[in-house]
């Protein structure tokens, strides 16, 4: 048992995890991303329970009333929040599905994943693709007569390893203007079945120190897309840089988008960093669909040579919701 100077330094310990617990529960619960470190310790907010654990060993070990208190009012405020979040549902389609769609979205870290990404073709042949970091190397491989003749229709933005992005789709596409964003983010029309799509690979910036304002705003043209989007049924597929902890990725889902992986189950299964994911990580890559898009099942994919884990969603397309 610790002797009165060994409670001291055992209370004072247990008040610097204990601070930064409850100012990054204090902003999820404000409904606000804060400045930084906030939004970036926000991405991990289940993992928060370890440092709020550790303060209530700490307080106890100090017999501190009070901390112990505090400890069990962060931990309990953790746990509330490691909910999945459920937005207001949409309108419920009605019917039967006109088709079933298999979307796979990947960030390839530089263009490194190219290889892993072409057998993940071959292997799930999804129908729509959406993919992010493509360099230059990817960009010729997806050129390939083999991937040519899988994928006819395609919409290609290249520029640095990290800017290029791509949409593959074995459905005629019809190119719109790239919503604009420091990275590539090209937005295609599919029809699919006489149905139109509207697709929109998702890169924002990471919300990196310094950056977090254009993370914020990058993430709100997303937002501004999706609420205007209308009756059109709707995919925005991609690397978020943004979990469901963040608020502005919750505006998005706020304008009755679905969370593809929430809806089957996976709510907080991890996709990056891949090197730690799926026991420790976040989940940051997402597939949203709107109302007349139905998830029916999810998968993560591991490619070598990338940070994160791709995304692979089975949906059913009605052609209108009530």
């Amino acid at each position: 048992m610790p002797d009165g100077r060994g409670r001291r330094v055992a209370a004072w310990c247990a008040v610097p995890p204990l601070a930064v617990v409850t100012l990054v529960v204090g902003c999820r619960a404000a409904d606000t991303d804060g400045m930084t470190p906030v939004p970036q310790l926000l991405a991990f907010l289940p993992w928060l329970l370890v440092p709020a654990l550790l303060g209530l060993a700490l307080a106890a070990a100090a017999r501190w009333p009070a901390g112990c208190g505090w400890a069990l009012l962060a931990a309990t405020v953790t746990v509330w929040f490691c909910r999945p979040y459920d937005p207001p549902a949409g309108p419920e389609p009605h019917g039967r599905p006109v088709a079933a769609l298999r979307v796979l979205t990947a960030n390839l870290e530089y263009g490194g994943a190219t290889d892993g990404l072409l057998a993940a073709l071959r292997r799930e042949r999804p129908d729509l693709v959406s993919v992010q970091e493509c360099d230059a190397r990817c960009a010729a491989a997806l050129d390939a007569p083999e991937v040519r003749r899988a994928y006819p229709y395609r919409n290609v933005v290249t520029g640095s390893p990290a800017e290029g992005s791509a949409i593959l789709s074995v459905f005629p596409l019809r190119d719109e203007e790239p919503l604009p964003g420091t990275l590539s983010m090209p937005r295609s029309v599919a029809t699919v079945a006489g149905v139109p799509v509207r697709v929109q690979v998702a890169h924002p910036m990471p919300p990196m120190p310094g950056e977090v304002d254009l993370w914020r705003s990058e993430l709100g043209r997303l937002r501004d897309f999706a609420a205007a989007r209308d009756d059109t049924a709707t995919l925005i597929a991609g690397d978020f840089n943004a979990t469901q902890d963040h608020a502005a990725f919750r505006d998005l889902l706020d304008t009755g988008l679905r969370d593809s992986a929430r809806a089957t189950g996976a709510a907080r299964t991890p996709t990056w960093p891949s090197l730690t994911a799926p026991p420790f990580g976040a989940q940051i890559d997402h597939v949203l669909v709107s109302e007349v898009l139905r998830p029916r099942d999810s998968r993560f994919l591991d490619l070598d040579h990338t940070d994160h884990r791709a995304l692979l969603v089975e949906l059913d397309l009605y052609a209108k919701a009530r």
